[in-house]
């Protein structure tokens, strides 16, 4: 295990304060605010440690207030229903004694359903294929602007491999669809647990990206403000964070200063495991006000 993911895995771990309170910390790496992801997977594990043997199904949060990285978050989980096949928790993350992030979970039994299907999984290009880290920054980053270079350098506990990369180095428009493979930069532990709270901080990293596809701008623009509103992953099958996941997103709808965007995560193989959908706050600033995901 590298030293990127065992951090994320530290991150991850969070501090018992007492019955039904956590407390969790964030990377001191010089980001403006607490990473979305970060604070969705740290709920997850959160809710997930007040729950006896069941996999999570569904999760669906509100991001209130920017997370200052410089303090704690406190989350606080309460038991909303133990049922015969269904478990339901609230979690609440708190920072100077204010909520910054709320969510709700839902927890299943696995079951052997007689009904079922998915839809095919899209075409895309193996990641093999596809340049890795060190090619793509010999390829683009000699010319792009200092914060994608800075975002792109450093030493990162999730794998990228976009299809297509040329929306970050460009102003012009393009499809607001992407494609990209994902997978931690070294190996996870097999608790699925761990996976899924791992997973949950991954897919907040290029999914309101997509949004911004259409407008010929991406996460980096300073000249945008940008912020997650909410946040909602469905947990369909079993897969592991450690192996390539294909994550086809798309953006059907921006207007009003919000671009709504949904996501599919799929494993090699074909099988669709997870599903995602996210709207954000999208509008022109003059000042910096986006920080820089995990």
């Amino acid at each position: 295990m590298n030293d990127a993911v065992a951090g994320l895995l530290d991150i991850l771990d969070l501090e018992v304060l007492e019955h039904d309170l956590f407390r969790g910390r964030s990377p001191q790496v010089g980001w403006q605010r607490v990473f979305g992801g970060q604070v969705v997977g740290q709920a997850l594990v959160a809710a997930t440690r007040t729950v006896r043997s069941r996999p999570v199904h569904s999760l669906h949060g509100y991001f209130l207030r920017p997370g200052d990285p410089a303090v704690p978050i406190v989350y606080q989980v309460d038991r909303i229903r133990d049922g015969g096949s269904f478990t339901t928790r609230r979690v609440v993350a708190i920072q100077h004694g204010k909520p910054i992030f709320s969510m709700a979970a839902s927890f299943h039994e696995r079951e052997e359903g007689a009904l079922s299907h998915q839809i095919a999984m899209p075409a895309a290009p193996a990641p093999e294929t596809l340049p890795g880290e060190q090619e793509l920054k010999a390829r683009f980053l000699a010319e792009a602007p200092e914060n994608v270079r800075a975002y792109w350098n450093r030493e990162r506990p999730i794998e990228l491999r976009p299809t297509n990369f040329d929306h970050y180095v460009s102003d012009r428009s393009f499809d607001p669809h992407q494609q990209v493979w994902v997978r931690t930069t070294g190996p996870l532990p097999d608790d699925p647990a761990i996976h899924a709270a791992v997973l949950a901080y991954a897919s907040d990293m290029t999914l309101f990206d997509t949004a911004l596809f259409a407008h010929g701008s991406s996460v980096f623009d300073r000249t945008m403000q940008l912020a997650s509103l909410d946040h909602a992953m469905w947990f369909h099958a079993p897969f592991r964070a450690d192996d390539w996941l294909l994550y086809d997103q798309d953006s059907p709808f921006t207007g009003g200063a919000r671009g709504f965007c949904r996501g599919s995560l799929w494993t090699r193989d074909g099988r669709l495991v997870v599903s995602t959908a996210q709207e954000g706050l999208m509008r022109r600033a003059t000042v910096d006000t986006r920080g820089t995901p995990g």
